[in-house]
């Protein structure tokens, strides 16, 4: 009878250990910046020149979805629909970015995904770039010591500069990453603005007294912004940081025992083209972009380290994806020319309604869930995070929480049909895009058709992945489906089953449609 038992029982704490890694997984996001989805080797094997084995091997250990998006062309809206599911353009935040000391985009009884973990006994981090708003102590009549745009104030802080700047940076910073669900925050905010000093949880590391030195606003630090810096503050020193701040996150919790949620928005390969000096040239390329990639993947590949170093790989859910498509201006041409696409076969870049400004590299590693070496080719959005996490914890979510976000863990369990019916993501100018199965609508003329174009575009990506055909002529009955779809899931506030939800403020997502059909 005892040796009956023994298996039994062997089996019996198998299966619970079992049932509690794939409920109670640890989840690591890690979100590059500016990362295209031909970037990636595995995603463009015969046009993509610049090596990512870490990234590789993550594909290989996990599934591939090759029809994953973000929310935007462009990252603060990507990163807001990540964190709580719900799409950006329901905010105050109908086109760019969040702008320089502005307030917080995510409301503060907005669940997120940390918040979510939070209820659920996890540990919270957020490493990285931040870029959602915060509310900083700067003092109306103190605000011109702060508003410096590209290529001003060049001369050096004056006294004046240096009181506002110590006023404001020895405060706490309001409404930040640590209000909205993180236990503890590490980071850069937006690493080519102001303030040029790392923050931790709600503290300026520093008090800023200089204006950055003028090589910070060279070309290849295009899009960097003057303003407050600590003295001989370095951008280089960026990535290693949180690379590092990551690493001992994971190490401290898996000492704990506790589990942990870490969300690792890098800062790289967006400008500036900061690359330290062991990486330098090891592309082969001839372009800086080019080996910043190579060093962000190595990045990736030492948070990966961490988890195995530290017992906890085969109970973590591992998350990688990019905030939008790849900034042009980065190098597309020069990379282009020797072979390198950066978005692979999709047509367009960073900021754009096409595909390559908001299809992504999406791979998920989960160890005994997700079958290794698998590909899905369903669609899926980076607003799905919500509500996969909240069925792995068995989380039922009110109608006010996650609104847009469904979940994907039938796919990572092996499925095959789709779990999504459509999904939106904007340009940065706020032209909106509704994917309906194989079939794209963008509710706008393409500026580079030949004049006179259609009000809108529609595409058949199951046969024109690099949109070269717009249908919108020959399917008008289809273009007026689409229309009518688009309209509902805004005006109900919700692109998922459930009670009618409000919009922070009017949609109007047909503003970029000069004399289009309304439905």
């Amino acid at each position: 009878m005892n040796r009956l038992l023994i298996p039994t029982l062997l089996f019996a704490i198998f299966c619970t250990a079992a049932l509690a890694a794939t409920t109670k997984p640890n989840v690591v996001v890690i979100l590059a910046d500016d990362l295209g989805y031909g970037d990636v080797q595995c995603y463009n094997p015969e046009r993509g020149k610049i090596p990512t084995p870490h990234l590789d091997r993550l594909a290989r250990e996990g599934m591939r979805f090759t029809d994953g998006h973000s929310s935007s062309g462009v990252c603060s809206p990507s990163r807001y629909a990540l964190l709580t599911g719900r799409y950006h353009w329901r905010t105050r935040l109908q086109a760019g970015i969040v702008t320089l000391w502005q307030g917080p985009l995510i409301a503060p009884d907005r669940l997120t995904i940390a918040g979510l973990a939070k209820q659920h006994g996890y540990r919270t981090a957020c490493i990285g770039k931040w870029h959602l708003g915060e509310n900083w102590a700067i003092a109306p009549e103190k605000r011109k010591y702060f508003e410096n745009a590209r290529g001003a104030a060049k001369s050096p802080a004056t006294a004046e500069h240096r009181a506002a700047w110590a006023e404001t940076f020895s405060q706490p910073i309001a409404d930040g990453p640590t209000t909205r669900g993180f236990d503890e925050y590490f980071g850069t905010d937006v690493p080519n603005w102001p303030p040029y000093a790392f923050i931790e949880n709600d503290r300026v590391q520093g008090i800023p007294t200089e204006f950055p030195p003028d090589e910070l606003f060279t070309r290849k630090n295009l899009l960097s912004l003057r303003g407050p810096a600590l003295k001989d503050w370095k951008l280089e020193a960026i990535l290693p940081a949180l690379r590092d701040r990551a690493v001992d996150f994971i190490a401290r919790q898996a000492q704990a025992k506790q589990p942990f949620l870490l969300y690792l928005p890098l800062t790289t390969p967006h400008t500036p083209l900061a690359v330290n000096a062991e990486w330098q040239g090891k592309s082969g390329l001839g372009q800086p972009v080019a080996d910043l990639i190579m060093e962000t993947d190595a990045a990736v590949g030492r948070v990966l380290r961490a988890l195995e170093e530290n017992g906890v790989a085969q109970d973590t859910l591992v998350l990688f994806s990019s905030d939008n498509g790849f900034a042009s201006y980065a190098g597309a041409p020069q990379l282009e020319a020797q072979g390198h696409f950066p978005s692979g076969p999709l047509r367009g870049y960073k900021t754009s309604a096409w595909e390559g400004g908001h299809r992504v590299p999406f791979l998920v590693r989960w160890p005994g869930v997700v079958k290794a070496g698998s590909v899905s080719d369903q669609l899926v959005h980076q607003a799905d995070v919500m509500a996969t996490l909240a069925e792995v914890w068995g989380f039922a979510r009110p109608d006010h929480v996650g609104e847009d976000s469904v979940s994907l863990l039938p796919l990572l369990k092996g499925g095959t049909q789709p779990v999504r019916e459509h999904a939106i993501s904007h340009s940065s100018s706020g032209i909106a895009t509704l994917r309906k199965s194989a079939w794209k609508l963008i509710a706008a003329p393409d500026p580079q058709a030949p004049k006179p174009t259609p009000p809108v575009q529609l595409y058949d990506l199951a046969t024109d992945l690099g949109e070269q055909r717009n249908l919108a002529d020959k399917k008008p009955d289809l273009v007026k489906e689409m229309l009518a779809l688009m309209d509902k899931l805004v005006t109900e506030g919700r692109s998922t089953p459930g009670a009618k939800q409000a919009n922070d403020v009017p949609v109007n997502w047909q503003r970029h449609m000069p004399t289009a059909p309304r439905p």
